[in-house]
């Protein structure tokens, strides 16, 4: 039996090579120009992220004294700092490479992003006088040299590091620069103003000067009162640990604690420090023992310009032929926005899956419960909203109109807790009963239960969803949302909510699948039949969709499914820790990520069952913390057509072989390439749903 060098994939290892599969977009010659531009900002966002949760994570393993190789997937934690440091340098590199070739490839569609040093005397009027206008009254610029205490850098923020070369006395510099007096400052690039700069048009061509570009060329304005010889500015950014710590002051309101934290996060210890390679040595050294970097950071050189996640709002400047197509999200089929939504899902099933199908199936659903006189309660769970969110507005509107409305808010969804504070004290203003969440866990279940009293009496309709209830990202997260007036599994919910508010009783469910109590063994059970039946000579197989795969017990679990024979196929967006195809171990196990246009983020668990197929919708992966440590509901489907449907769209995806990369030991990314017809399971999606309306 030939076994792998490991059992596992390190899980920080392995999400590293996730955002390599968004970088490679933004190199795709295929994916139009600017798109590539928003992947490579999409790319930049992600790993910020990255470092101020997953490589902070590690860094407080080390900082404790422990190794960490338990949880870490048999890795050191200090080995796994450096290799993460490795990895994103050589990330970082590649990406800059990217990003000269785009610019170069924009030029020859007459767009040119601009340096300070490179503007036209027209172009330098515009520049001056939108400093004056726009940039100038938003500047935060802070002389170093004489400050007791270095300033707190605020996380993720970009600053440019200036280095002033002071004439001797106000006279020319008689010797060299190493006997003159420096001055060191920090300028902090203003959120508020656009990062791409709109120049007017010239000959028919469009400029854009970057907005560091543009203080760059404006800083004589900045510092008048100077006498230098030289200047220069070079970027630096801190990203800092964003792991939320709890107080532990039991006078606080539970809403108190989690504001107080996520302030905290703006001087929590820094993790990475990133800089332009081109900085002086001196400059260089005079920040990093002001700022008391230390070994555990990760520090790392860059190009001219941080904060590349602004690229994901780079432009259009009306190039509709540099972007995706935009679609026409589709209706369900048989599913009417005119009629009452309540009459038509009594009668069955209809799956939602944005973004092919439009949203506003949701809002219908919920503004028809605020209005209608037979509803009396609404309840649903919140993770992420909108910013101008419709189904906040709507359960106000419900209220206003006399129903009960319960919202459970989870005030720790991450990098949403300000957004989500806000929307409860809003919410909890109008009259609208909250439930915070429960004491250990995150409440990241997607569901509404609504009841309605009808002739026969209370009548519950509801539906339970893989993603959030957010019109924004709806048009770009690929989400199944199914609409359901089954009573068992409506009860069921109502059961999740109770627990919501009397958490030391457990529930039981005959047809959800609950975290954090259930998850894990109700799919151990549905595994273990498929093995029964492989051992058996019976057809077995089991076909996963999910965005991360994590958890070492689900992926043993896996392997002792592949050794007896059942066929598994499984679609993973983001992390797998789990190594498909090593003969013995997983040679019966095949793993693809699809990454395109849209952010794949549905979750589908389909068990072969003998040619009895069971199917779930989710909002868990198969996570520790989605299994253990988070309220999750996974749903069955009944429904014949919705399980052809979802059949079908599953299959879709499998088959694509133009964005899906392959799974394998090696961990390289190769796109899965095979004989069949060019598929690109995205666009085939959409056709799909296309042909069902039209048939």
């Amino acid at each position: 039996m030939i076994k792998a060098k490991n059992q596992y994939i390190n899980r920080e290892i392995s999400w590293l090579r996730f955002n390599e599969r968004v970088l490679q977009e933004s190199a795709d010659p295929n994916v139009p120009l600017i798109e590539r531009l928003r992947f490579l900002g999409i790319f930049s966002n992600n790993l910020d992220e990255f470092f101020k949760v997953r490589y902070a994570t590690v860094k407080r393993i080390v900082e404790a004294g422990k190794k960490g190789k338990s949880v870490l997937g048999g890795e050191k934690a200090k080995d796994l700092l450096a290799e993460i440091t490795k990895i994103c340098i050589g990330q970082q590199t590649q990406s800059l490479q990217i990003l000269n070739d785009i610019e170069e490839e924009l030029e020859s569609e007459d767009i040119f992003i601009i340096r300070d040093s490179e503007l036209t005397e027209t172009q330098a009027v515009f520049v001056k006088n939108y400093f004056v206008q726009n940039v100038s009254p938003q500047l935060m610029t802070i002389i170093l040299n004489d400050l007791a205490r270095f300033p707190t850098l605020k996380d993720t923020a970009a600053y440019l590091a200036i280095k002033m070369v002071l004439k001797p006395n106000g006279n020319p510099v008689e010797e060299s620069e190493k006997i003159a007096e420096k001055k060191y400052a920090l300028i902090e690039i203003p959120k508020g103003i656009d990062r791409f700069i709109v120049l007017p048009k010239e000959d028919d061509k469009n400029y854009i000067i970057i907005l560091d570009d543009l203080i760059r060329y404006c800083l004589d304005s900045i510092f008048t009162m100077f006498d230098y010889s030289s200047i220069s500015a070079h970027m630096i950014k801190i990203t800092r640990d964003a792991e939320l710590d709890m107080d532990n002051d039991l006078s606080k309101s539970f809403i108190e604690k989690i504001s107080a934290s996520v302030a905290h996060r703006q001087i929590g210890d820094p993790v990475r420090f990133v800089y332009d390679k081109s900085i002086e040595e001196d400059t260089l050294l005079f920040l990093k023992e002001k700022m008391n970097i230390e070994d555990t950071d990760s520090v790392i050189p860059g190009g001219r310009y941080h904060n590349r996640r602004d690229y994901m709002g780079f432009p259009s400047l009306g190039r509709q032929d540099l972007l995706y197509d935009k679609i026409m999200a589709l209706p369900v089929k048989g599913l009417s926005m005119e009629g009452s939504l309540f009459d038509q899902i009594a009668r069955k099933d209809y799956l939602q899956y944005t973004p092919y199908h439009t949203f506003s199936y949701i809002i219908k659903f919920l503004r028809e419960a605020a209005l209608d006189p037979k509803v009396r309660s609404v309840k649903i769970t919140v993770y992420r909203l909108a910013n101008n969110s419709q189904v906040a507005a709507s359960l106000i509107n419900a209220v206003k109109n006399g129903k009960q409305v319960t919202v459970q808010i989870e005030l720790q969804a991450r990098f949403d807790e300000a957004a989500n504070i806000e929307y409860a004290e809003q919410l909890q203003a109008e009259g609208v009963k909250l439930i915070f969440g429960v004491p250990g866990l995150k409440v990241h279940s997607k569901i509404c239960v609504i009841e309605r009293e009808e002739a026969e009496g209370i009548k519950r309709y509801g539906f339970v969803s893989t993603g959030n209830f957010n019109e924004s990202t709806a048009r770009i997260y690929t989400d199944y949302t199914l609409f359901t007036a089954h009573d068992a599994i409506l009860k069921e919910l109502n059961k999740v909510f109770d627990f919501f508010e009397t958490t030391y009783k457990i529930n039981k469910y005959k047809h959800l699948i609950v975290s954090p109590h259930y998850t894990q063994r109700a799919f151990e059970k549905l595994i273990d039949n498929e093995i029964a039946n492989a051992m058996e000579g019976k057809k077995a197989f089991i076909k996963l969709k999910m965005n991360s795969f994590t958890s070492y017990k689900m992926v043993d679990k896996l392997y002792e499914a592949s050794r007896a024979g059942v066929k598994i196929q499984m679609i993973v967006r983001g992390i797998c820790c789990l190594i498909p195809g090593v003969p013995g171990m997983s040679d019966n196990i095949e793993a693809i990520s699809v990454v395109d246009k849209f952010l794949e983020h549905s979750r589908i668990f389909i068990f072969g069952n003998n040619g009895d197929t069971k199917m779930y919708i989710s909002s868990a992966d198969w996570m520790t913390r989605n299994l253990d440590y988070r309220v999750e509901v996974g749903c069955p489907i009944y429904d014949e057509e919705v399980k052809q449907e979802l059949l079908e769209t599953f299959d879709i995806s499998w088959n694509d072989n133009l964005k899906a990369r392959v799974f394998n030991e090696q961990q390289d990314n190769a796109y899965r390439k095979n004989e069949q017809k060019a598929l690109r399971s995205q666009f085939e999606k959409y056709e799909y749903y296309l042909n069902k309306v039209k048939s």
